[in-house]
């Protein structure tokens, strides 16, 4: 049984990962030989060059292309998380484990809560009434327990990839179409307020499930992955419940269901902040994370992990081209915790 001293987790977008001459979005040939040799070998150094006992993916169209990047020798302690049957035809999020940490069988969340809901009377005369339809995760969210301890709590991991901030495409929509010349004009401002509404959703959603296995309990939480908007939007507040983190080092924070941010953690121990995971139209952004609950946070009395430090890499995202280095669109994120318990 395991009895580690230290756990690192990671997380990475794999940045459409396929077997090639597969068809991703409008494209019918999907990535050729050569560059999807050039993929495999840039995500396999990634993982070599920054050891965790666990991996968060977001991204994979099939199985098999996830199988090509851990066929090394020194990753063969993983056991890898995909949904049965992923051949290609849409888009998961997945994970690698060790093997000799892992708990139960992994879950793909679709749906959300059956009593989930955005309807509200506005609250006064003069706010009108809303109501938002929407009952899914665009991109399924994978749910496993580990072990790093014999001894410990199993941690529940969470791993997510939410809506882009990329305007959703109305075009095809029977309303657009009838008065096309008018919403032509309004489609950026329209496909954004749909991606961002459909974003807010998907973290009101997850943020049900987590206060569900948080609430009045001792159960350790993370939650990784691009979740598409950064520490401080209202996607992020929403999903981490905003929490007040204690710089006294008196061991008397801590909150039953929030959780706190790596990056935040990792701020604190430094005189600069320089975290970014994604570029566009060279404005710099975070939008890759890993959350946890109050078992990581230094100042909790229900500490059981320490923070001893996060890693970005990054660099790679200062190139235009993906496909000519094999690299992901976003950065990778790592923290590692080393176990400390909190002595009351």
């Amino acid at each position: 049984m395991a009895r580690r001293t230290q756990f690192a987790l990671a997380t990475l977008n794999l940045y459409n990962l396929n077997l090639p001459g597969l068809r991703m979005y409008r494209d019918p040939d999907g990535w050729d030989e050569t560059a999807f040799d050039r993929k495999l070998e840039w995500l396999r150094r990634i993982i070599i060059q920054h050891p965790s006992d666990l991996w968060g993916f977001q991204e994979l169209w099939h199985q098999k292309a996830l199988q090509a990047v851990f066929d090394h020798p020194d990753l063969a302690d993983y056991i890898l998380l995909v949904p049965p049957e992923q051949t290609g035809q849409t888009i998961v999020c997945s994970g690698a484990v060790r093997k000799d940490i892992l708990v139960g069988e992994p879950e793909w969340i679709e749906r959300f809560p059956e009593k989930f809901r955005l309807q509200s009377g506005g609250g006064d005369p003069q706010t009108p009434d809303i109501v938002v339809g929407i009952d899914g995760f665009s991109r399924p969210v994978l749910n496993f327990k580990v072990r790093p301890r014999a001894n410990g709590a199993p941690i529940s991991v969470y791993v997510a990839h939410f809506k882009s901030k990329a305007p959703t495409q109305i075009y095809t929509e029977g309303w657009y179409r009838t008065d096309q010349d008018y919403y032509s004009r309004h489609s950026d401002a329209l496909g954004s307020a749909l991606s961002t509404i459909r974003r807010t959703a998907e973290a009101t959603a997850l943020r049900m499930l987590l206060t569900e296995t948080l609430k009045g309990t001792d159960n350790p939480v993370v939650v990784l992955g691009d979740l598409n908007d950064g520490p401080t939007s209202n996607t992020l507040n929403i999903l981490t419940g905003q929490p007040n983190y204690i710089l006294n080092g008196l061991d008397q924070g801590g909150s039953d269901t929030a959780l706190y941010a790596a990056s935040r953690l990792q701020q604190y121990r430094s005189d600069r902040d320089v975290y970014y995971t994604h570029i566009h139209q060279n404005l710099r952004e975070s939008l890759d994370h890993i959350l946890v609950s109050q078992e990581f946070y230094d100042n909790s009395r229900q500490r059981q992990w320490a923070f001893k430090g996060m890693d970005v890499v990054n660099d790679h995202l200062n190139q235009d081209d993906h496909k000519a280095d094999g690299s992901s669109d976003h950065g990778m994120v790592r923290a590692l915790f080393e176990y400390r318990p909190n002595q009351p």
